[in-house]
């Protein structure tokens, strides 16, 4: 039987925000650079290398930030640029390789897996990164392995701008001196716990029997411990922008009520905005439905900036619908629906929302997971 090793490429757009940022800019080049909302109640959503050196980091305070570099450039996050830049550089990639997943707004996997017998596996890798520098003028980095979590580790050891590749057979020799904080997965509440038991080095967790792992974490344990011994047999899941979310409603009996229409609106795209939010995704294109009377059914979309909140989607989905009913008949049912999906967790910092508004959303989906749903909604999605 004809067998060969995977080869998994994983690409890092460095400072992806920031890189934007520059290409808008250049005079911020070499700057301290912190990307957010444009006051001291905000958060950092990204930062710069150089701002990096004192301490900053995303999600801190962008009062702590001002703090630790006084002298730091704050740019007001403008997530439709970045955006754009994404799907330019999702489309580079889609138009070179046969499979490759969209981790997030700025990461992909590439299963090159065979190509070393034909072409080389670092060699095609190291011309799409100039490719992609080339047409988008984003810079690169990326780590070449025989699985995902390795990949991700080594991009991660040779930003920015960089490339490794770490060959078949020597996964736990490049693990063994790295913080166990490098591991993918691995936070402050597991971090903390290991350090405490002395486990500093991911070869010292790789040689803890897995029983003991297992008994200490669960489950988890035991995907550490696999981890650790660079062991990963997840695939690379092929990107497509056609998956969706949605929902749509038929009435019991047809309306022109534009009240209860606006609160249909409402309970709808909350509904499945939490539903993104519960999957880790962000949605780039929305679409409205409307059916008349007549059986008449007629859409409309947009493509915006990748998010999963609230706010946004509901402004944008009452655009829609205002644009699309025209006509003075009776509704007989309405829809939804979020496309272009991609990874990501909820991107509040990145629309100027204060630590307060951090701390409500959170609070909202945190109630909405233990109770349910339909127990919280907003005032206009009551009728």
């Amino acid at each position: 039987m004809l067998t060969f090793n995977r080869h998994i490429a994983h690409l890092d757009m460095d400072t992806f925000f920031v890189s934007v940022e520059h290409l808008r800019n250049p005079k911020l080049i070499g700057k301290p650079i912190l990307i957010g909302g444009n006051n001291a109640r905000g958060v950092v959503a990204s930062c710069s290398y150089e701002a990096r050196k004192f301490g900053i980091h995303s999600a801190m305070p962008m009062k702590t930030a001002l703090r630790l570099c006084k002298h730091a450039i704050i740019v007001k996050s403008d997530f439709e640029a970045y955006s754009k830049y994404s799907r330019l550089v999702t489309d580079v990639i889609q138009d070179s390789v046969p499979l490759y997943e969209k981790a997030s707004i700025d990461e992909f996997y590439i299963d090159l897996s065979g190509m070393d017998k034909y072409f080389g596996c670092m060699k095609f890798t190291d011309e799409l990164k100039t490719k992609i520098r080339k047409e988008s003028g984003l810079p690169v980095t990326y780590g070449l392995a025989s699985n995902k979590v390795v990949s991700k580790v080594a991009t991660n050891e040779v930003k920015p701008n960089g490339q490794i590749e770490i060959p078949f057979g020597n996964e736990k020799g490049f693990l063994a001196p790295l913080s166990i904080m490098k591991i993918p997965g691995v936070g402050k509440e597991t971090g903390y716990k290991l350090l405490k038991m002395g486990v500093e080095t991911v070869k010292v967790l790789s040689e803890i029997p897995v029983e003991y792992l297992q008994n200490l974490m669960g489950k988890s344990g035991t995907d550490l411990w696999r981890k650790a011994n660079g062991i990963d047999e997840s695939p690379v899941i092929p990107y497509r922008e056609q998956k969706s979310i949605s929902t749509e409603n038929t009435f019991q009996q047809d309306t022109i009520d534009l009240t209860f229409l606006n609160a249909e609106l409402t309970r709808m795209t909350e509904s499945i905005a939490y539903e993104l939010r519960t999957q880790n995704k962000l949605t780039g294109c929305i679409t409205v439905k409307i059916r008349y009377t007549d059986f008449q059914t007629y859409t409309k979309q947009r493509s915006i900036p990748y998010t999963n909140a609230d706010g946004i989607l509901l402004k944008e989905v009452k655009s829609l619908f205002t644009q699309l009913y025209e006509r003075r008949q009776l509704i007989r049912l309405i829809g939804v629906r979020f496309t272009h999906l991609i990874p990501g967790t909820h991107q509040i910092d990145l629309f100027q929302d204060t630590q307060e508004d951090i701390a409500l959303y959170q609070a909202i989906d945190s109630v909405k997971k233990r109770f349910g749903e339909k127990l919280l909604i907003s005032a206009g999605g009551i009728i």
